[in-house]
């Protein structure tokens, strides 16, 4: 386990200081720079929908579902008022009621 967790760290480093590391000859080209600008919402996407929408391993697209809800309730807020701590708070606070 220990292993694991320490080799999926060293891979994560490894890749991130390639990119990141300004010495380094290796520079992204702005096509490839473009495409790497989607790896952050699709996996959030892929990480939130099974949560939100399929909470019991079945689909559940109704109010009494609270993970959608609450879901609902952050793209508002977070629509309406750009404030990470309200959307957070807001979203927790109807979650936590309908649970």
């Amino acid at each position: 386990m220990i292993t694991t967790i320490l080799l999926m760290a060293a891979i994560t480093f490894g890749s991130r200081y390639l990119f990141l590391h300004r010495a380094l000859p290796f520079r992204v080209g702005p096509k490839m720079q473009r495409f790497l600008s989607f790896s952050a919402p699709a996996v959030l996407t892929a990480i939130w929908v099974p949560i939100v929408v399929l909470p019991d391993n079945q689909w559940q697209l109704s109010y009494q579902n609270p993970y959608l809800v609450a879901a609902l309730v952050a793209i508002i807020t977070a629509y309406k008022s750009h404030s990470i701590y309200a959307t957070t708070l807001l979203s927790m606070v109807v979650f936590f009621a309908l649970r």
